[in-house]
């Protein structure tokens, strides 16, 4: 699936390098591992090959998904039930760990349109933060530009 050099998106971590495919002996059995190094902050993950799909390993978006993603960003046809932070904290980081940058997307929008109207918790301003974050890496490589262009973009679809 993957190959030494791909760009791969690593759920709730982003956008990281293949570095190498390698084969390990665990339990008198031997397994083959992708080496994965996180572009943000140098991390190193070994992911199973046989568990790429569980743990939502993909490719980088593609630029028509990146327009996705600003169309699920500006939609504002949302609405919100009222729910404690703690219950809604837990519904997000459910859909960052899903690997789909659609649900990622879609935290982001929502947790900017959250904190129009009221102050979000500690926890969600740090998930808005990391939402964002991701999201923006990896339009930057979808769309071949640089990462303070795209927060200036992300940034303005929020600015009233």
């Amino acid at each position: 699936m993957f190959n030494v050099g791909d760009l791969a998106v690593y759920p709730a971590h982003g956008v990281g390098v293949i570095e190498a495919i390698e084969q390990k002996a665990i339990g008198g059995n031997q397994h083959t591992f992708y080496v994965m190094r996180i572009l943000e902050n140098d991390m190193k993950i070994l992911v199973p090959k046989g568990n790429v799909n569980q743990v939502g390993l993909r490719g980088v978006m593609t630029r028509d998904q990146a327009e996705e993603v600003y169309s699920i960003l500006k939609d504002r046809d949302v609405e919100f039930t009222p729910q404690a932070w703690n219950r809604r904290y837990r519904e997000y980081m459910e859909k960052i760990k899903t690997g789909s940058v659609r649900d990622l997307a879609v935290v982001l929008r929502d947790l900017y349109l959250l904190q129009m109207d009221k102050p979000l918790s500690f926890g969600e301003k740090k998930m808005l933060e990391s939402a964002k974050a991701l999201l923006i890496k990896e339009i930057a490589i979808a769309k071949g530009i640089e990462e303070s262009k795209v927060q200036e973009e992300i940034e303005s679809i929020f600015t009233p």
